[in-house]
């Protein structure tokens, strides 16, 4: 993988910050940059096939409708749904969650299920929705807790999973350590006690291959704007057979069939999911983004990240007062690395980290405030993320820089 030649497709990435320092962007679980071929796409559409879809039919309205639909089989291919159907359009992973939690807990009830499963390691879009709608209909929420290093908890799930479960919700990768769950495994055990399985996979899906029919998910959502597509765009897959029988959350515009003043029909998957305008040319981009990720290999981008993640967790071991959280080992995670300076507050370190380095990260909780408080971060951490276009020098100077920072700051 040509990591050079890939960076000339991200200008923003040889910007000079207004301190003299050229930027170094590691904050990629937060947000991806943009290559010039999903800016270019959208420009296309506002300049040459801009109307709004599925509802007109002159020669505009039907060239944005076709290429709406051109990008949803190419994102059913991306994830190797059965159906484009399946595919949903949403706004991004903490929309696509929302829309089916009340929806997918409502026709639990009815058949008698009691409880949703949540994994203390979630991000908050999958964790609040599922407490929302338990507690909006009257389930309980029980949490599978996580061991020292941040991994899951197998035996507790074990245990805390029976014929009261509605739904398991968990996250293929977490996004503060980077622990890559497997969810293959929890499908099989929610399955064999009729529940649910919802997986987030905002961290996943960007960095490597996604096959919802081999891990046997019922759903399967992640953002656009983690995976160099713009903002405001991402995915929802369900199964066919469970999307017929749910009701859809939010209602309106292009999700019916027919309404009278007694009775609404409401249209097949998944446009009775889809109400109202979507964001048309963003989802253009986001088609533009999984054909560049296509390009350049799923495989290609995992072994990369896994590549700068060993060199971080390497030169690690050459600092006195840090502690990295999450497993040891590459083999268990994904390109995140976070961390914290003993005596240091995250903020203020990800602050030096900008201001005398150039380098971007994100410091804080990372909307994932129970997950830092069992890995006893109670502040927050440091997190330094990876993405295809990040190179083993800009690890390297990481690492000096921290390597400094400690020599400097925590010297005493």
């Amino acid at each position: 993988m040509d990591v050079n030649k890939i960076r000339e497709d991200f200008p923003i990435l040889s910007l000079t910050l207004p301190n003299g320092k050229k930027l170094v962007y590691l904050d990629n679980a937060a947000t991806t940059q943009k290559p010039v071929q999903v800016v270019r796409k959208v420009f296309e559409v506002y300049r040459e096939s801009y109307a709004n879809i599925h509802r007109s039919g002159h020669y505009l309205a039907q060239k944005a409708s076709h290429i709406f639909e051109e990008v949803r089989e190419k994102a059913s291919k991306f994830i190797n749904a059965s159906d484009p159907n399946e595919v949903i359009f949403v706004w991004n992973t903490t929309h696509g969650i929302n829309l089916i939690a009340i929806p997918l807990l409502e026709l639990s009830k009815k058949k008698g299920k009691k409880e949703v499963l949540i994994s203390t390691m979630e991000h908050h879009s999958n964790m609040l929705p599922w407490r929302r709608a338990a507690s909006l209909l009257g389930l309980d929420v029980k949490y599978i807790p996580v061991n020292a290093d941040g991994t899951l908890n197998y035996d507790s799930l074990e245990q805390l999973i029976s014929k009261n479960t509605a739904v398991v919700a968990l996250t293929h990768a977490s996004n503060v350590t980077g622990v890559v769950n497997d969810v293959k495994r929890v499908a099989r055990l929610a399955h064999e006690n009729e529940a649910f399985i919802v997986v987030d996979g905002a961290q996943y899906a960007p960095h490597a291959r996604v096959d919802v029919k081999e891990i046997d998910v019922d759903f399967y959502v992640f953002s656009g704007h983690k995976m160099l597509a713009p903002e405001g765009t991402g995915v929802l897959y369900g199964r066919k057979e469970i999307l017929r029988q749910l009701n859809p959350l939010i209602t309106g515009g292009g999700t019916i069939k027919d309404v009278t003043l007694d009775d609404v029909v409401y249209l097949e998957p998944p446009h009775r999911y889809e109400a109202g305008t979507p964001n048309i040319a963003g989802v253009a981009g986001l088609g533009e983004a999984i054909d560049y990720l296509k390009r350049v290999g799923l495989d290609n981008i995992l072994n990369h990240e896994k590549i700068l993640l060993g060199k971080a967790l390497k030169r690690s071991a050459e600092l006195e007062k840090i502690i990295v959280y999450g497993p040891k080992t590459i083999d268990k995670r994904l390109g995140i690395f976070s961390f914290n300076f003993k005596g240091l507050n995250p903020h203020i370190a990800g602050q030096i980290l900008n201001e005398d380095y150039g380098i971007a990260v994100r410091t804080g909780l990372h909307c994932a405030h129970p997950y830092h408080y069992a890995l006893v971060a109670n502040e927050g951490t440091v997190r330094a993320s990876f993405y295809l276009y990040n190179t083993i020098e800009e690890i390297d100077y990481l690492m000096d820089s921290l390597v400094n920072m400690e020599r400097t700051i925590l010297k005493t």
